[in-house]
């Protein structure tokens, strides 16, 4: 199984959720967050004055998926998740040894 952490600009999750369900992805958790990359944050005009706004308003996905999905699930977030401009977001990918679901006790690719 695969954890998958995505961070992705805000207006790109609807698309990015239709895509993951496409190809069979059940659910995921959606986290509204702030921050910045190469970009360092953005330049705002706010009531004629210029200002830096340091964090920028992005959104972190989590999920966790059959080994088999894992490339899909990655290839269908990133060509959802996409623009073409910088401030797209990463995908950070890592191997989750256990998954339980509290209701039933049910493990590992039972609890997916």
């Amino acid at each position: 199984m695969k954890y998958i952490v995505a961070i992705i600009k805000p207006f790109k999750l609807d698309e990015v959720k239709d895509a993951l369900q496409a190809i069979g992805v059940q659910g995921m958790t959606v986290t509204e967050c702030k921050g910045f990359g190469r970009q360092k944050g953005q330049t705002e005009i706010y009531r004629g004055a210029e200002y830096v706004a340091h964090f920028v308003p992005k959104v972190k996905l989590e999920l966790i998926v059959d080994g088999e999905v894992a490339d899909a699930a990655i290839e269908a977030l990133m060509t959802a998740a996409r623009t073409g401009k910088m401030g797209d977001g990463k995908v950070f990918v890592s191997e989750c040894s256990s998954v339980v679901r509290i209701r039933t006790g049910e493990t590992n690719h039972d609890a997916l």
